[in-house]
């Protein structure tokens, strides 16, 4: 018998999640395992026990809510090689930033998520010290690491970012990424309301950096004017504090916890953000946006709009990645073009196979 080669993904945030679920549903042909993006290093592992890095990527509400989605779609977890312990044909990656030595000996594909923090005096610092990305305590660095063999990029901009920052640009291809490369399918919705400012805010302060959000609250009263004000909050704020001061500060603004951030978006008028990713769905439907970072470079960043192939894409440079048979540093040098060039009939095919996402595309964020 004929033993089907193994991925393995690495998730993280629910988009991360739910993004690498969209691209191993595309690979049924191959065995599918997940795990929660994780670290063996023993300092970390020991914040991590004490409960420290509750608000990071690697432990908290984050991985519960990875177990939990893993478990409800009867996906296969394999916690830091934890469970099953075997050795993998490809792993496919959400972040750069912690690579631990046992994956780096196997073939690797990064997949970008979305938008990267912005580069505070600290990260440039730790990255002129050339300590590991993840010493700028945020997602600024991650893409840049130029530790995996192959990098999926949103776009031109991102591939641009990427080189400059640290990563081969020979290793770079442009895919999209998935749950933002077809907005336009956003505005068939039924969430009930219109012509709204909307509200995406960003877990700024719980993840150590300052922020003043009265002030950002009351500055979003005076863009709305008399406009419905709708705030979405970002599922790793500390919720009751947030709802407390939008409730001082725009006492008739609706506020949301949950839900599909996505649609709302689809539906404003206007939408204000801090850092966060879903900006380019303001961007793709033409909404005027705004931004902590430079509206008009996100504009060059922006992801691809393909139809919602890029799932698609990714998993067929996957297939071909992993039945690859020379020295992986060979991959891209002898296969660029075909990578670059996948045709629409390979998208169509790899869409045939795919298997339904119960929850829809975009995850609730």
């Amino acid at each position: 018998m004929i033993q089907r080669k193994k991925i393995l993904f690495i998730i993280g945030s629910p988009n991360q999640t739910s993004q690498m679920h969209q691209i191993a549903s595309l690979l049924p042909d191959y065995d599918c395992y997940f795990s929660q993006l994780y670290t063996k290093h023993p300092l970390i592992r020991l914040a991590i026990s004490l409960g420290w890095a509750d608000r990071m990527i690697l432990a908290g509400e984050f991985k519960h809510k990875g177990d939990a989605y893993l478990k409800a779609h009867g996906l296969r977890n394999d916690y830091a090689r934890s469970v099953y312990g075997y050795d993998y044909d490809l792993v496919v990656l959400c972040s750069d930033l912690i690579v631990t030595p046992d994956l780096r000996q196997f073939k690797t594909v990064f997949v970008q998520e979305g938008m990267t923090d912005p580069l505070t005096r600290w990260a440039r610092f730790t990255h002129w010290l050339g300590l590991p990305g993840y010493w700028a305590a945020n997602t600024a660095y991650n893409g840049c690491g130029n530790v995996c063999d192959i990098y999926c990029a949103a776009s031109t901009g991102y591939k641009a970012q990427f080189g400059r920052m640290g990563t081969d640009p020979a290793k770079i291809v442009v895919t999209g990424i998935p749950n933002y490369d077809n907005a336009a399918a956003l505005l068939n919705n039924d969430f009930p309301y219109h012509g709204y400012v909307m509200v995406a805010t960003s877990d700024i302060r719980e993840t150590m950096r300052k922020e003043d959000r009265p002030a950002f609250i009351r500055e979003c009263v005076r863009i709305a004017g008399r406009r419905q004000l709708i705030f979405k909050l970002h599922p790793n704020e500390e919720k009751e504090r947030a709802i407390a001061e939008i409730r001082q500060w725009a006492p008739s603004a609706l506020i949301y916890t949950e839900g599909k951030t996505e649609e709302m978006i689809a539906n404003c008028e206007e939408l204000i953000t801090q850092y966060s990713t879903v900006v380019y769905i303001g961007i793709a439907l033409g909404k005027k946006v705004h931004s902590y970072f430079d509206v008009e470079q996100l504009k060059r960043l922006a992801p691809i709009q393909n139809g919602g192939t890029s799932a698609a894409v990714i998993a067929q440079l996957c297939r071909r990645y992993i039945e690859f048979k020379g020295p992986k540093d060979e991959f891209l040098r002898t296969t660029r073009t075909a990578i670059t060039t996948i045709s629409v009939h390979e998208r169509e095919s790899a869409n045939y196979h795919r298997y339904p996402n119960p929850e829809g595309v975009f995850p609730s964020a």
